[in-house]
């Protein structure tokens, strides 16, 4: 093992605010910081489905000012009957994509227009990360018709390099995900599709009767396979869907997410798919992939059923070392939890880990693993909302509009504690895409997320408690510049451990801070920091001091 050095990106002593409890909270602070945002879904008589489907959101440091900005992806206009062969359009400025740069005080200001990142088409999702390894993160947008892959300048501007690249793909696509699948120190791109559909296909589904017209359920349509594109340098992607093996199954899918869930060194892959079974496509290393996800246990849910999978996250709640799984779905099916049992199977935990109860009669979307309130283990956030917006009508029991779902993470089971989290947690919303990272720097993570036909919401974490924390930005020089698929185990004083895998992606449509956070609890340092990095280097740190943001650049072997 090589003993790294490390630098201190930039320190914080402990908040002078006044704890008066150990308890999560946020603030809705979208005001306070000048974000103004609606999110257009152009909403027809039509029920065209791509109007339910929302969009996502992305946080990330474009200017490497060691702040994170903002990036939301917005629809685009819909006629009320669109003509045939007609695609949407971004004709006004109310329609563009909206980059938000954060300024030193805080607040933020709109530079969409300037970066050049208004975009085109009906948007869905965004991808983050530096596909050219030259220290500015670049932006994959996906959208209903096209793609499009956003080059990072360096210079606060972004040029679309999608023909270039060959990464325009076709279809439907959804969310998207940067991960270097064969080690060659370049990130690869592997982006989620969800059903053959156009708007000529658009059929009647629902009561013939006025305001029961209903969105078409996805089973009437046939899927798509994922894209998964190569990354040859040089700026230029090759398509090998079919040679990785990823093109031959139909899929649904929605949510992507990354992770190593065999310790084999090879990150593999995870696709959230609506009302069809999921895949897990494991990395053989040679450049294929096949879908494991029956055999492991995690193709269905508890009772040997399919359900709407939405968003997903793959990352390890349990402290365990093992990366585990938890799928959003709608009311009546329980969100589903696939606990990692560390020999290439999972169990449906949904039950045991009290997912289950909590969510029984909710429907999410973005959702991730964070620990909000910095005690060592992660807690569960989710964006919810139905996809029907007239759900009522025949399931009275059931709401178009949720609050969000905050729920903490005790060690033993996960409990809802959305009722003493903030007014933001008592809004009911149609919320959609959902992005997680510490916005203001200090210390605590901070979420951001869409609302379906509305606006954006920015949840500055507020939580009162003495806990310490410690955040790591990776920097690869073997590996990929952003260290996407680094492995870090973190081992405190007292002898527990932690465990991240470095990822923009999960969640729904979304992209989140790659930093890796660590909540520490009482602790004043970290005992030891193991990272495994994408290319097989191993670097230590030891007795790391607390309540510090550490830039970690990768040793040469």
């Amino acid at each position: 093992m090589l003993i790294a050095s490390y630098l201190p990106a930039q320190q914080h002593p402990p908040s002078a605010r006044t704890r008066t409890a150990d308890y999560i909270s946020f603030e809705d602070v979208t005001q306070k910081l000048n974000i103004h945002f609606q999110q257009q879904a152009s909403a027809t008589s039509q029920k065209y489905l791509p109007e339910t489907m929302g969009s996502g959101v992305a946080l990330f440091d474009y200017d490497n000012d060691g702040r994170l900005d903002i990036f939301v992806v917005n629809g685009a206009r819909i006629d009320d009957s669109m003509p045939k062969g007609a695609m949407p359009v971004k004709d006004s400025p109310k329609y563009w994509n909206r980059l938000f740069h954060q300024r030193a005080d805080g607040t933020f200001e709109d530079v969409t227009e300037k970066a050049g990142l208004s975009g085109i088409g009906y948007g869905m999702g965004v991808a983050v990360g530096d596909y050219d390894n030259d220290g500015y993160d670049d932006l994959y947008v996906t959208a209903l018709g096209g793609n499009r892959l956003y080059h990072n300048n360096g210079d606060g501007t972004f040029t679309d390099v999608t023909a270039a690249a060959g990464v325009g793909g076709s279809g439907w696509s959804t969310s998207a995900a940067f991960v270097d699948y064969d080690n060659d120190g370049l990130l690869d791109l592997v982006v989620a599709r969800y059903l053959d559909w156009s708007f000529d296909k658009n059929i009647y589904c629902g009561e013939k009767r006025p305001g029961y017209r209903s969105y078409c359920h996805p089973d009437l349509f046939h899927g798509a396979s994922p894209l998964l594109f190569h990354n040859d340098g040089h700026g230029h992607f090759t398509d090998v869907t079919a040679k990785a093996g990823l093109g031959s199954a139909e899929g649904k899918g929605l949510g992507v997410a990354i992770a190593d869930y065999d310790h084999d060194g090879n990150m593999d892959i995870f696709f959230a798919n609506d009302a069809t079974r999921q895949f897990l496509y494991r990395n053989k290393g040679n450049g294929t992939f096949e879908d494991v996800a029956m055999p492991a246990g995690i193709a269905v849910d508890g009772d040997g059923k399919t359900y709407n999978g939405m968003g997903v996250d793959f990352s390890d709640y349990d402290n365990d070392g093992h990366p585990d799984l938890i799928i959003s779905n709608l009311a009546t099916q329980k969100y589903a939890v696939y606990q990692n049992l560390g020999d290439g199977t999972f169990d449906y935990a949904s039950y045991g880990s009290g997912v289950g109860a909590i969510t029984f009669l909710h429907s999410g979307w973005g959702l991730h693993f964070a620990d909000f309130d910095n005690d060592g283990r992660k807690d569960l956030i989710v964006a919810q909302g139905h996809v029907m917006d007239n759900i009522e009508l025949n399931f009275p029991h059931l709401r178009y509009q949720e609050p969000p779902l905050i729920a903490r993470n005790t060690g033993q089971k996960f409990e809802d504690v959305s009722a003493h989290a903030g007014p933001a947690f008592h809004q009911a919303w149609a919320a959609r895409g959902l992005a997680v990272g510490d916005i203001d720097n200090d210390g605590r993570t901070d979420t951001v997320l869409v609302v379906h036909d509305g606006p954006l919401h920015v949840l500055r974490n507020t939580s009162h408690n003495a806990n310490h924390w410690l955040t790591l930005k990776l920097a690869g020089r073997k590996s990929n510049r952003d260290g996407i698929g680094a492995e870090i185990k973190l081992t405190s004083p007292s002898g527990g451990e932690q465990y991240v895998t470095v990822s923009t992606t999960g969640s729904y449509l979304s992209a989140s801070d790659r930093r890796a956070h660590f909540g520490l609890g009482s602790d004043i340092s970290a005992k030891s920091i193991e990272i495994r990095w994408p290319s097989g280097i191993v670097q230590r740190l030891e007795n790391v001091r607390a309540d510090q943001i550490v830039n970690i650049t990768e040793s040469a072997r």
